[in-house]
């Protein structure tokens, strides 16, 4: 699996670093970013007359990279957000905002019927950190009927 959403539910520009080691366990890492447009098409509808990226985007972009990490690895199928453990908000993306950057710390890969991955991850508005997810889970499917149980 290395394929992303298609735009615009991609929330991801470009890969700045990613490996297989390193992070805050030993066990990979990747840092990813987003240049913010005052024209983003999510501006415009979240929320009248008070223009904020909704957070769901930035967390699902955390789980984008997840899925990325593990077809980069060598997992195959197809992505599926699995949850998350703690994720919270402290701050928001606005037009003012230029650049997010996403940092995730690789705490586990499972490969067995199914290949999981679970990190921990950062979202930073220009150089504040304003979302943090925990424990963030992302499965891939080589049957999607498995999906729907």
């Amino acid at each position: 699996m290395r394929d992303f959403p298609l735009p615009p539910m991609l929330m991801i520009d470009r890969i700045t670093h990613i490996s297989d080691e390193g992070g805050d366990y030993g066990k990979g890492e990747i840092i990813a970013e987003l240049d913010i447009k005052k024209d983003a098409w999510f501006f415009d509808c979240h929320f009248y007359a008070d223009p904020v990226m909704p957070g769901s985007l930035g967390v699902d972009a955390m789980w984008q990279l997840i899925g990325f990490f593990l077809g980069w690895t060598g997992g195959q199928g197809r992505g599926r957000a699995l949850g998350g453990g703690k994720i919270k908000f402290t701050g928001q993306v606005t037009p003012s905002t230029k650049l997010i950057t996403y940092h995730l710390h690789i705490k586990r890969v499972i490969k067995s019927k199914l290949t999981m991955g679970i990190a921990d991850a950062t979202l930073k508005a220009d150089d504040k950190i304003i979302y943090t997810g925990q424990d963030l889970r992302v499965g891939l499917f080589t049957d999607l009927a498995e999906v729907d149980g």
